[in-house]
């Protein structure tokens, strides 16, 4: 496809730059919350905060149509500690927009100009600026605070970045094409002693080490390949061990099977 904004590329770019030098973990985004709703209101939106704790819509109105779209961007990022050396590196210690919703952010940003100056639509547009994506479920708060009896949508759009993608290009698909997140905790308790005895111990590294193998074999030998789930974040401590794992389906059902093979 061709872009047709170029006088936006630049803004999007420096505002996506921002933003990861400043990144801020879920329902703590306060900074981002305030910088996302200046713009909006410069641009002659009304903005309305609050939902979720730091989450912002905004809604431009345009002819006579009651029909309302919602486009949906999420804004926080991960407690990872950025290594890039990029010069808009994070400047925060341990938290990194690692999975880039700093672009997201940056890119309905530059929808929302685009939208502003052409007003080329008949009806009501909702921004959505979700926090909390990767963790407490920032879509539900906001749902939960009225999210959509306040801004009600004959439909929402959203989108999320793939670096595999050639510049300028969407990849859309039938049915499902993001999947959602099932969390576990597992606890292994065992015996700690001296590394010269480990006879005289109950390593729970190993036992959890078995656990791990274990587990994949409910993926790679119990769900169809084209409905496959997949999971990580362990931890292990020496006298007990401590796993957690996140699975992620596309279809419902799958997590009900997941629980029953663990």
């Amino acid at each position: 496809m061709t872009i047709h904004a170029p006088n936006v590329m630049a803004e999007v770019l420096a505002t996506r730059h921002h933003l990861h030098r400043f990144p801020e973990i879920g329902l703590s985004e306060f900074n981002t919350s305030d910088y996302v709703a200046q713009h909006l209101t410069a641009l002659g939106y009304e903005v309305t905060r609050g939902l979720a704790t730091t989450g912002v819509v905004a809604t431009l109105r345009n002819g006579s149509s009651n029909r309302s779209i919602g486009i949906r961007a999420d804004f926080d990022a991960l407690p990872i500690l950025e290594e890039t050396g990029l010069p808009y590196a994070s400047e925060i210690p341990g938290v990194m927009h690692a999975c880039g919703h700093d672009g997201h952010t940056a890119m309905l940003l530059g929808a929302a100009k685009i939208l502003a100056e052409r007003r080329n639509f008949d009806g009501v547009i909702h921004l959505i600026f979700q926090p909390a994506e990767e963790n407490f479920g920032g879509a539900r708060i906001m749902i939960e605070d009225g999210l959509f009896d306040r801004f009600p949508c004959d439909a929402v759009f959203a989108l999320h970045n793939d670096p595999d993608i050639a510049f300028g290009h969407f990849a859309l698909r039938e049915g499902p094409i993001m999947a959602a997140v099932d969390e576990c905790k597992i606890t292994v308790n065992g015996r700690g002693g001296h590394g010269a005895e480990p006879q005289s111990t109950a390593d729970p590294i190993v036992c959890g080490a078995s656990i791990v193998m274990a587990l994949q074999t409910i993926v790679s030998r119990n769900i169809h390949p084209l409905l496959r789930s997949q999971g990580s974040r362990p931890a292990r401590e020496p006298h007990s061990g401590r796993g957690r794992g996140a699975g992620c389906k596309l279809r419902d059902g799958r997590h009900d099977q997941l629980r029953a093979r663990l």
